[in-house]
């Protein structure tokens, strides 16, 4: 698959893609030629959720440090550390 298309992936489809590919590497019976190219999609779809979770992280991060200011934003003036 093209990297395009692994972009269109939502994350819970690479990830059970990728149980896959794992899944298939340890039952054996593969040819070497198979073994590697399994291995590499297993590389990119390893890619695609790392890109979902980093986004989801900076995503998590950013709420928090609204809240923070938020926070800090209600409390100013009032003399109390939170």
């Amino acid at each position: 698959m093209s990297s395009r298309v692994d972009e269109a992936l939502g994350y819970e489809q690479a990830r059970d893609e990728l149980i896959e590919v794992v899944r298939r590497l340890e039952a054996g019976g593969t040819t070497l030629e198979e073994s590697l190219a399994l291995w590499e999609r297993g590389e990119e779809l390893a890619k695609v959720c790392r890109r979902w979770l980093d986004g989801a992280r900076a995503r998590l991060d950013a709420a928090l440090a609204e809240e923070e200011a938020a926070a800090g934003d209600d409390s100013e003036g009032d003399g109390v550390d939170e």
